[in-house]
């Protein structure tokens, strides 16, 4: 075989490699868009999903209803919460792909430290999440911004 053959099926090697973890991790494509409605059945139990969310400390980057913190999803779900099979996979091919250092700051979960049952909680429970945006008039501190705006500027 030749050395541009050798180096041509090294480099495609690499090139399918990487885009096989960038799936894994979630990654989606450039023409791949939020989802805003999700409609995939749900088997999971919410109320027991609801604990393993704190236990496993979710909320500390996804927020309490998923529309906070550092990684927000509510109301535009990533590709990797569309179904309760895509979240398996992007919790299982993180941990396969990226077990001792991952590209991101979530943590890999195994199905030895996860298993898919608890998966499929947290998942039904995620999906309880609503966006819940208060009226404009709800919002004291902002009806005080406004408000202060409306009035001549005095230095």
């Amino acid at each position: 075989m030749s050395t541009n053959r050798i180096a041509l099926a090294v480099a495609a090697a690499a090139w399918l490699a990487a885009a096989h973890t960038l799936a894994a991790q979630g990654a989606a494509p450039a023409a791949r868009k939020p989802v805003t409605t999700l409609t995939s059945p749900v088997t999971g139990n919410a109320a027991a999903g609801k604990k393993l969310y704190y236990d496993y400390a979710c909320y500390s980057c996804h927020g309490f209803n998923g529309e906070t913190g550092a990684r927000p999803f509510v109301p535009n779900w990533p590709a990797n919460l569309a179904n309760e099979r895509s979240f398996i996979a992007f919790l299982r091919g993180r941990a396969n792909v990226a077990p001792v250092q991952p590209s991101t700051a979530m943590p890999n979960y195994p199905e030895e430290s996860l298993s898919d049952a608890q998966a499929r909680d947290i998942y039904a429970y995620i999906r309880t999440f609503k966006s819940t945006p208060p009226p404009l008039e709800k919002i004291p501190v902002m009806n005080q911004i406004l408000a202060a705006a409306k009035r001549p500027y005095k230095p």
